[in-house]
């Protein structure tokens, strides 16, 4: 067939691809085709350039790897998003004398009243140093601009600044699940901890200033960007504490309206009100629909949180917490009206006992008002017992995992041990189970958001800090763990016929990475980045030999924000032989004036 007989012309031609479509179908490709949002055509060479017309963008892969755009599964992008310009990122720091240096330098630039924040997304394992910063090192650093240091959702670190700030004295009780440390005269230390629930850490957090709503905006723009950056094209949100619907999605539906979203992103809407959590999805199953909104950015059901007194955090440092007997009858109130409207839900659902007493109430709302065909998910799962997952099938129930232990693994095998951690969570028998089984990260507060951190964990079974976790009846293939990043995972919002693979007629999602994942060593897997992104048949990003390709970021507003100056996640060596370079060198190389050779700044400045 030509242009001759078929007047179809393509806005896209990417050739010299190796392409891993995740279609089995057609599962190995070597040029796509695209026109407006979706795949026009997949197959090789010849087959693809029929569809060049005189407009066609045509781009050579040059053999790098292609493939569909990652879907995490269960992120918290929209809260993150809103404060991505506040904080300094220690994700993929190499060391606690970096991160120091890191944080002594953005102290310096952020004026008074505001905050230096770092918000999760790293582990003291991650160090060189093995441990964690001190109170006294970061009072010496900054003894007047707060500061305030999130690590897991095990503990926080204030500052004497930041402390003042939010106004604990000797005299401030300890908030119901946490507690201000103190030293011997009863003043707070300026460690807050998780025991045994994260409320404090939020409650705290929640005191500092917050950006205007155009400085969300950007804020938003970028991290979804940072995203695009590791290859990152959808996403499901899971919700979060202390983000409210409908205020807190303005910035995104604001985004969408103006066509500016580049993750796609499914909401799921979180219960904000402790004994009220009924009436919230009374309101919002009278107003809103699942699966509707526009293919950017819309409702895909209830939870990650669907009763507080169902919350069981996962702070393996501290004991399981136990459930109040009330638990049983508040979710089984809210399930049964979530399934009498049809509405999907996930549910936050980390041990073993937990799960027990949680299928317990669905197999009994299941007799009253039956869950047949209800998508629906457990979510975390790290101990649930193997009994307990033919329950889930019986029930037509999946499981979304994260690498949550990739990050506090060793937490788990100092309380537990390291028999108890091979199968946490059991991942291979809950595929061998038939389970639907999600995979992602849990970003930005308890992990980073880096994917490739994550598809590291599933195919070595080891933590961020190299601790061998898992044996090889419970780790993945690289091609299967790829495959749940990418077409799996499109089944936990319903769209599994639209995204994830590279078909002919699904969205055009994809990208090209740095490195081939099939071949690298498993180290360097944990430093792949994308080259090219596109989300919808439009390039969203672009680095290296596709960097004229992308569209220019913005600079992160206010001129202050960390981002300007340290980017996101900190990838701390060349990567897969691409070339590419840490936020580090590429920022002294650059110094925001010129590259040598090209006479402009681009992108690149506000991305490495």
């Amino acid at each position: 067939m030509s242009l001759e007989t078929n007047t179809v012309e393509a806005e896209i031609l990417i050739y010299n691809a190796n392409i891993v479509t995740m279609d089995k179908a057609n599962p190995m490709a070597t040029a796509v085709a695209i026109r407006g949002d979706r795949f026009l055509a997949v197959g090789n060479e010849s087959e693809v350039m029929q569809y060049k017309g005189s407009s066609t963008k045509v781009i050579d892969a040059n053999q790098r790897l292609l493939i569909p755009g990652l879907n995490d599964s269960h992120i918290h992008l929209i809260r993150g998003g809103l404060n991505f310009n506040l904080e300094l990122r220690w994700d993929g720091v190499p060391s606690v004398a970096d991160a120091l240096r890191k944080l002594k330098q953005q102290v310096d630039r952020t004026p008074a009243p505001h905050w230096v924040r770092v918000v999760g997304g790293w582990t003291e394992f991650q160090f060189q140093e093995r441990r964690m910063p001190t109170l006294e090192e970061i009072n010496r650093i900054a003894p007047d601009t707060p500061v305030f240091i999130l690590n897991l959702y095990r503990q926080a670190f204030l500052n004497k600044a930041a402390l003042r700030a939010v106004g604990y004295t000797k005299d401030t009780p300890n908030p119901p699940g946490g507690e201000i440390q103190r030293d011997k005269k009863g003043n707070p230390t300026g460690m807050l901890i998780a025991r045994p629930n994260a409320s404090i850490l939020y409650a705290t957090l929640a005191r500092g200033p917050k950006l205007s709503f155009q400085d969300q905006m950007n804020s938003t723009r970028l991290f979804m960007r940072e995203l695009n950056r590791f290859g990152i094209t959808s996403v499901i949100d899971a919700g979060g504490g202390a983000q409210n619907y409908p205020d807190d999605y303005q910035v995104f539906e604001e985004l969408d309206k103006l066509g500016d979203i580049t993750v796609r992103t499914a909401y799921n809407l979180f219960t904000q009100h402790p004994d009220q959590e009924l009436d919230d999805f009374k309101t919002w199953t009278s107003s809103t629909k699942p699966y509707t909104g526009s293919p950017y950015y819309r409702h895909n059901g209830a939870g990650e949180m669907l009763v507080y007194s169902a919350a069981d955090f996962e702070d393996f440092v501290e004991p399981r917490p136990e459930l109040p007997a009330v638990m049983d009858s508040d979710l089984f109130k809210v399930t049964e009206h979530l399934v009498q409207n049809r509405w999907p839900f996930r549910l936050h659902a980390t041990y073993g006992e937990s799960i027990s007493r949680f299928l317990d109430v669905f197999e009994r709302v299941n007799k009253e008002v039956p869950f047949k065909d209800l998508r629906w998910i457990l979510d975390h799962a790290e101990t649930i017992r193997e009994q307990d997952l033919e329950r889930v099938v019986e029930l037509g129930g999946s499981i979304a995992v994260q690498n949550r232990m990739a990050f506090q693994g060793e937490y788990f095998v100092d309380r537990y041990g390291s028999q108890a951690a091979e199968n946490t969570p059991p991942i291979t028998k809950m595929l061998s189970a038939g389970l639907n089984v999600g995979v992602g990260t849990d970003a930005t507060r308890v992990a980073s958001y880096n994917p490739w951190v994550s598809l590291y964990w599933l195919v070595t079974g080891k933590t961020v800090g190299g601790l061998s976790l898992y044996p090889a009846s419970n780790r993945l293939e690289r091609q299967q763990a790829l495959s749940m990043y990418t077409a799996g995972n499109a089944w936990f919002s319903a769209e599994e016929d639209l995204k994830g693979q590279i078909k002919e007629g699904q969205y055009a999602d994809l990208s090209i990475l740095s490195a081939n994942f099939f071949d690298v060593s498993d180290e360097e897997i944990k430093h792949i980045e994308s080259v090219l992104t596109v989300v919808g048949g439009k390039i969203v990003y672009g680095s290296v030999e596709f960097q004229r390709l992308s569209p220019p970021a913005p600079k992160a507003s206010p001129d202050w924000s960390p981002y300007n100056y340290f980017g996101g996640y900190d990838n701390n060596s060349k990567i897969g032989g691409s070339g590419l370079m840490s936020h580090k060198s590429h920022l002294h190389t650059c110094n925001h004036h010129h590259h040598h050779g090209s006479g402009f700044c681009d992108l690149d400045c506000f991305v490495f």
